[in-house]
């Protein structure tokens, strides 16, 4: 029985820790509460926990991987990947399209719902981002970047392209937050 319930917690680590590192890979910073519910969940000292309900707070919780662009998504796309999105929400995703910045969408929202609410949808929608002419705030979308970088950023302006953005940008995140930003870029 011993050597049961040991397997099942070494079973249950390797789930939770395969769990944490799948989450690990969004390009969000909010990744941080899944990733500390989810030990905790796994040192619970009943042997009957199934290892699927360890795992399952952070499959909940985690952001999607890839985001959605707010001027490209369609309705259902947003029902689909977006936690706690109704219809009514989605209409007023869609109404205000284009966005330009991160700063419009909160604007147009923030006529509807609160400030809390539209930083829970930011965790799965973006802005594209045009890189010669975004402001601060649409630029720290990517992961990694703060209000500092951005305006270093928005000093070195104009870039040729897209390509010598994410060149210097490479000084201020990750390999990981590079590889991400590119997929936020708009195109020229």
């Amino acid at each position: 029985m011993k050597k049961m319930v040991s397997r099942f917690w070494i079973l249950a680590a390797v789930t939770t820790l395969l769990a944490l590192s799948l989450a690990g890979c969004g390009s969000s910073a909010t990744n941080a509460p899944a990733a500390t519910t989810a030990p905790a969940a796994t040192t619970a000292p009943a042997a009957t926990t199934a290892p699927a309900a360890t795992t399952a707070p952070a499959a909940t919780t985690a952001p999607q991987t890839a985001k959605l662009n707010l001027n490209t998504a369609s309705g259902d796309e947003f029902l689909a990947g977006v936690p706690n999105m109704g219809s009514r929400m989605v209409r007023e995703f869609l109404e205000y399209r284009p966005y330009a910045s991160i700063l419009q969408f909160r604007q147009e929202l923030g006529k509807y719902i609160s400030a809390d609410q539209i930083a829970a949808y930011e965790q799965y929608v973006y802005v594209p981002i045009a890189v010669n002419s975004a402001d601060a705030a649409t630029l720290q979308q990517i992961a990694g970047l703060d209000a500092t970088e951005a305006a270093a950023l928005m000093a070195a302006r104009p870039f040729a392209s897209n390509e010598a953005f994410l060149a210097k940008l490479a000084g201020y995140v990750s390999e990981t937050e590079l590889a991400a930003a590119g997929a936020y870029l708009s195109t020229p």
